[in-house]
């Protein structure tokens, strides 16, 4: 069965909400509108104002109150509007929600899923564009899921709901009406997937290109038109899929086995996660390189307004493709 990838989520939500009595939806506008892409629509007339919530339009009170609520035995399920705006609650997110569990000394859990539309898409210009994943990588006790299909959708955010940690959850804007399997092939009986783990999308034996998200797409196409021609490559493509824990066994098997590797994010370079998954591969399988790492990802700019100067800041096929081979040598 196909579904798309917003009908995805909104199928996980509603077997959730019905699977958990603790599980409720919060957010600005969230049961009126059905979130900003639609990706909530008709949960408010199913389950009700007490477990679909309206709220004020500030990120700081919103998040504060899902602590609040994690903390008493509940799983709140929050709707950011977009990515950026987590900006307005750093400090509830990183030095409340990020760390009680570990202040408490585990006495105390923080379950929240926090749900964050990100990504490049339609001129939405340098204030709704932004991929912020590494801030949270970067910042213990969070868990980051960036789903790329609609089956990893729906799989992977039965399981963010069900963690005992605060996720998360990154949905990116371009993949809302993109359509696929429903069913994740690594999934448990009940639909749950396991955090942390990568999965190989496409085998190759010359080059691993790890990616995640949106970007997942655009290196299977990149992968294609490598694997043509008279100097093809069989590119081995991974998608990681959650990124904090991510999968590093997978990457190093994988490295280990076509000794070559480029990464390809549509965040910005400098300190992304890319930087992190060459330094360990650096690391750990040094001997075993047969070419410098690569990156492939926005070269340190705010995403423009104008479609051809966005294009220009997020990794196109053609960028991938070109890095590929070079890597490829």
């Amino acid at each position: 069965m196909r579904t798309s990838y917003a009908k995805a989520t909104l199928a996980a939500m509603r077997e959730e909400m019905e699977r958990d009595a603790g599980v409720f939806l919060m957010g600005e506008d969230i049961a009126k509108q059905g979130g900003i892409f639609g990706q909530f629509k008709g949960l408010s007339e199913e389950f009700g104002a007490h477990r679909v919530r309206d709220f004020p339009i500030s990120e700081a009170a919103l998040i504060s109150s899902a602590i609040g609520a994690a903390l008493t035995g509940q799983r709140p399920v929050v709707d950011m509007h977009f990515s950026d705006f987590v900006t307005c609650a750093m400090d509830e997110l990183t030095n409340q929600a990020a760390k009680l569990s570990y202040m408490f000394g585990g006495q105390a859990n923080v379950p929240i899923v926090v749900r964050a539309p990100e990504g490049a898409v339609r001129s939405a210009a340098a204030q709704h564009s932004q991929s912020l994943e590494a801030w949270f990588v970067h910042t213990p006790g969070w868990r980051v899921v960036a789903p790329a299909t609609p089956a990893d959708a729906r799989s992977l955010l039965k399981a963010a709901i069900r963690c005992d940690d605060p996720v998360l959850y990154l949905e990116h804007k371009a993949l809302y009406s993109m359509k696929g399997e429903a069913v994740a092939a690594d999934e448990h009986e009940d639909g749950v997937a396991t955090l942390g783990r990568a999965r190989v999308v496409r085998p190759g034996r010359d080059l691993t290109i790890v990616t995640w998200s949106k970007s997942l797409h655009t290196c299977l196409s990149a992968a294609d038109e490598l694997a043509g021609g008279d100097r093809p490559v069989e590119a081995e493509v991974l998608d990681l899929r959650t990124l904090a824990p991510w999968d590093r066994q997978c990457v190093l098997e994988s490295v280990e086995n076509t000794g070559r590797l480029l990464v390809v994010h549509e965040a910005v370079r400098t300190c992304g996660l890319g930087a992190e998954i060459v330094a360990t591969v650096a690391e750990d399988c040094h001997g075993l390189l047969d070419a410098p790492p690569r990156r492939v990802a926005n070269p340190d700019l705010p995403v423009p307004f104008a479609a051809s100067l966005e294009r220009a800041v997020i990794p196109q096929v053609a960028d991938v493709v070109a890095a590929a081979r070079e890597v490829a040598g």
